[in-house]
């Protein structure tokens, strides 16, 4: 068995040890420009075009993310990037789920708990006692039903709140209000008073985030976005903020990363931002998942994470 590795930026040694660690008997070798040798599987992010081109017997793609937007994206400016006919397989939680829940409930609890208005209070020096949230009339929406949503809004149900979910599909969480479909958007909105956004980035999903779901809300919201900054219209954040239709904003993604210094998120009162920190991948757990995998196919058994490239995730 032979799989080639690349990764613009990964610890290629990390990976190529643990691969070899789990898979003895595998010749596994980062790949480089001119390398055209025999290939059963490829890891990859962002890969370079010579790479995989015309590489149609492979029997599977393990792109190294949740998400292959990216990867998607590349194929469509480049086609044949994806050899035609192989299966690309992403990694569905490998550790994420987890770190996405911490990360979600530690700014569920800041907005909760008035954090955001106190901390401005002490700006101004400001001493005063605000009304609580309460749970009865404190919603949680959740844009996205997946594995990593749907891992968020199953804890933040646990922790006692009201937590409804929107996805494109109709998907069953215990405790969790379900939404699907875009006729069903607004009813989903409309309830909320803070989302968190977890969709996967499509077409259709770009610039989701927008003025106009916004005002759908209830006055006052709270936003949290965890995907993808191609989700958000920037703008139009702002003007939602100034409207007073959204009282404070978290963002971990940006459209442009490293977030251009002259940004007004920088500096805005009411726009908390974090480096595209919420979740990581995990090496050992990635590595458990992708052999788990590879077994699957070598025994002719369907594997999972398969992307669907017409919905693009």
């Amino acid at each position: 068995m032979n799989i080639i590795y690349y990764h613009p930026f990964f610890d290629a040694e990390t990976w190529i040890n643990g691969m070899k660690a789990r898979l003895p008997n595998a010749n596994i070798r980062i790949w480089e420009a001119g390398d055209n040798q025999p290939a059963d599987y490829a890891m990859v992010w962002l890969p370079p075009y010579e790479m995989l081109a015309s590489r149609n017997h492979l029997k599977g793609i393990f792109a190294l993310g949740a998400g292959v937007d990216a990867i998607l994206k590349q194929e469509q400016q480049k086609p044949g990037t994806l050899p035609t006919g192989v299966p690309v397989m992403r990694l569905e939680d490998t550790g994420m789920g987890l770190q996405m829940q911490e990360y979600a409930i530690a700014k569920v609890m800041y907005y909760f708990r008035r954090m955001d208005d106190y901390k401005r209070q002490q700006s101004q020096r400001l001493w005063k006692q605000l009304p609580a949230h309460s749970y009865d009339n404190f919603v949680i929406g959740v844009l996205g039903a997946g594995a990593l949503g749907g891992s968020v809004a199953t804890k933040l149900a646990e922790l006692g709140f009201k937590v409804r979910c929107w996805s494109r599909s109709e998907k069953q969480i215990k405790n969790v209000e379900s939404f699907f479909g875009k006729e069903q958007l607004s009813d989903f909105l409309k309830e909320c008073n803070l989302l968190i956004n977890l969709l996967p980035y499509t077409p259709e999903t770009h610039g989701i985030l927008n003025y106009s779901l916004f005002e759908q809300l209830k006055p006052s919201s709270y936003l949290i976005n965890l995907a993808r900054g191609a989700h958000l219209v920037d703008q139009d954040l702002l003007e939602a903020i100034d409207q007073g239709h959204i009282a404070d904003a978290t963002l971990d993604v940006f459209a442009q990363e490293p977030l251009a210094g002259m940004h007004p998120f920088w500096t805005h009162p009411r726009v908390s931002i974090t480096p595209h920190i919420a979740a990581f991948t995990i090496p050992h757990i990635a590595m458990d998942t992708i052999v788990d995998n590879i077994q699957r196919i070598e025994k002719g058994e369907e594997p999972f994470g398969v992307v669907d490239m017409k919905s693009g995730y």
